[in-house]
């Protein structure tokens, strides 16, 4: 146990106070420390009470550097992936940015700091209406229960798009939807074993290029029955 949970523990330090360390904490021994410099997404990271966002019985865990179960065969991303893929989506405050996959919601809160409006997607319906709830402070988030893979057509074209779960290739309707100018992040692969995070960048004209920046794994991203 850490010297600042014993404190907590001991009832010598307020629990707000407790998190708001261990946020600090997480970001300069674990993001900071990894080269992330983006001064938005330090500050969303700083923000955003991880805490909150994950199962109570693991509310201990919630600042450490590994994803953790949030329950229906999903999970919440480590802190430095959800750093990562903020910082190399380039989000501005003026964007309309799609997540597919909202899950916990603590994706799409960091993003709510960043971008001007967020539409997140989620298809597994008790987390959907669970992110709703956990993200109802968050004025400019919309939760929607759906298929992913479809994307958001009426609110289309979206100035950024990030998928926080792994489909075996990326989604035709996505690239559609994404704004000539835009960025789309994701983990793509066939099993969690080949998966690579993938950086999309729409020219102007429409043409894509694509680029594959790091290994990671992800759980599967899982289509809609029609």
């Amino acid at each position: 146990m850490s010297p600042i949970a014993l404190v907590a523990l001991l009832g010598l330090w307020p629990a707000q106070d407790m998190y708001r360390q261990q946020r600090e904490a997480m970001v300069r021994e674990h993001i900071e420390a990894r080269g992330i410099s983006n001064a938005r997404v330090l500050r969303a990271m700083r923000t955003v009470p991880r805490h909150e966002f994950v199962p109570a019985e693991l509310r201990a865990q919630a600042y450490a550097d590994h994803p953790l179960p949030i329950g229906h065969g999903q999970t919440i991303s480590q802190p430095y992936i959800v750093a990562f893929m903020s910082d190399a989506l380039d989000v501005k405050h003026t964007h309309k940015v799609l997540e597919i996959g909202a899950g916990s919601g603590y994706q799409a809160a960091v993003l709510a700091l960043l971008a001007k409006h967020v539409y997140t997607i989620e298809i597994v319906e008790p987390l959907a209406v669970s992110a709703k709830q956990k993200l109802a402070r968050y004025e400019n988030v919309t939760v929607r229960h759906g298929d992913g893979y479809k994307g958001w057509l009426e609110e289309a074209p979206f100035d950024r798009i990030m998928l926080t779960a792994a489909p075996p290739e990326l989604p035709a309707a996505l690239l559609e939807q994404l704004k000539p100018g835009g960025k789309l992040i994701a983990p793509v692969g066939r099993t969690v074993f080949d998966q690579e995070l993938v950086l999309v960048e729409k020219a102007a004209d429409g043409t894509m290029k694509q680029r594959s920046i790091l290994p990671v794994r992800f759980v599967p991203m899982v289509p809609g029955k029609e």
